[in-house]
């Protein structure tokens, strides 16, 4: 589903730009370019701000019931992640990210350096259509943890046969939360948090996102969460009890 369409059903080659950031009209910044990557290969030992965007952009792939860190340090973690974007993708499987690789991931970046397949408005729920303000951090950090929560969603979707995944609550105000009877401790109030539904049965997205680097995975059986699949960068629970 293109961006257009999701956009309407929310509502009824390595040389790229070099990075601009400016104020965006969701809250906090957004970037007014594709990453520009290094024009030498990232590999085990590498460190730095390549490093941390490389990580950001492959975080959804770290293996089952894993968590890739982004702390701009290249290691065996990051090493194996790179080879599961790599084999994901059918590029040549090395653990280094160089020309393909970077190539790849530029291809599935859209101009603000969100993923091709996810955006912000996704993110933005009817009682804060504007902004990610008002949750439990501040409004760059909450837009932040969105894009970075999209790339893993990105990650689960070419998973599941590039299929759409859609967004039926992401980013929720304090109040916002409230109004909707969300738990009082709700990631949605940090902006890492999604409530999924789409072309796949529930359990099958409870099922796949162990695999994709969420740390709070809530589906069917769990209170509240027969009619979607929550998942979330922070938290620690996975419950999806009807999915056994």
């Amino acid at each position: 589903m293109s961006k257009q369409s999701r956009r309407a059903f929310l509502t009824a080659a390595v040389a790229v730009p070099t990075t601009a950031a400016v104020i965006g009209l969701t809250g906090g910044t957004a970037h007014a370019a594709k990453y520009s990557w290094p024009s030498t290969p990232l590999k085990i030992g590498s460190s730095g701000a390549h490093v941390t965007a490389l990580q950001i952009r492959i975080a959804g792939y770290p293996g089952y019931n894993a968590v890739l860190a982004t702390d701009g340090a290249f290691g065996q973690l990051t090493h194996n992640a790179v080879r599961r974007f790599q084999s994901a993708y059918g590029l040549a499987v090395d653990g280094v990210a160089g020309p393909a690789t970077f190539g790849k991931l530029s291809s599935l970046e859209s101009s603000d350096q969100t993923p091709i397949h996810f955006e912000y408005s996704e993110f933005l729920s009817r009682c804060d259509p504007n902004n990610f303000c008002g949750g439990k951090v501040g409004c760059a950090t909450a837009k932040e943890n969105a894009r970075r929560t999209m790339w893993k969603l990105e990650a689960m979707r070419h998973a599941l046969g590039d299929k759409a995944i859609n967004i039926s609550s992401g980013f929720r105000s304090s109040g916002c939360n409230a109004a909707v009877g969300g738990a009082s401790n709700s990631r949605h109030m940090y902006g890492d948090a999604a409530d999924l539904v789409g072309s796949h049965s529930f359990c099958t997205l409870a099922r796949q996102a162990r695999n994709h680097g969420f740390r709070q995975i809530l589906g069917p059986g769990y209170p509240g969460h027969n009619d979607h699949v929550h998942v979330a960068s922070g938290g620690s629970t996975w419950s999806a009890p009807n999915c056994m």
